[in-house]
């Protein structure tokens, strides 16, 4: 799968390329390789996990510049596009589905 389509019936499609789709379901504990949904009562637990992986994928980001700096070593470079912005669409998604009470499928 090239792409992660992610529909439900309150919001628009939201399209992912498969390594952030992939790594977005891989936090929230689902199967990538195969369709799938994620459920009304699944979501705040969906919200919580997405929010703790960006947190702590910016601390290990912030350990890895402090550790650098203090050998005297040039900083590392990071993707330019964090976890926190491509996980921020669809953790919106998560919350507008959780309020209207609806499922997000994807890969049907």
């Amino acid at each position: 799968m090239s792409l992660y389509r992610f529909k439900s019936r309150e919001t628009g499609d939201l399209v992912m390329l498969a390594p952030s789709g992939k790594h977005i379901l891989d936090i929230l504990g689902k199967d990538a390789s195969s369709s799938g949904i994620i459920r009304p009562e699944e979501m705040p637990g969906a919200i919580a996990a997405l929010r703790a992986a960006v947190q702590a994928e910016e601390a290990a980001q912030q350990q890895m510049k402090e550790e650098a700096l203090a050998k005297g070593e040039p900083a590392p470079q990071f993707e330019a596009v964090s976890l926190r912005m491509r996980s921020a669409p669809f953790i919106e998604m998560l919350q507008r589905c959780a309020k209207a009470e609806v499922e997000i499928v994807w890969g049907v």
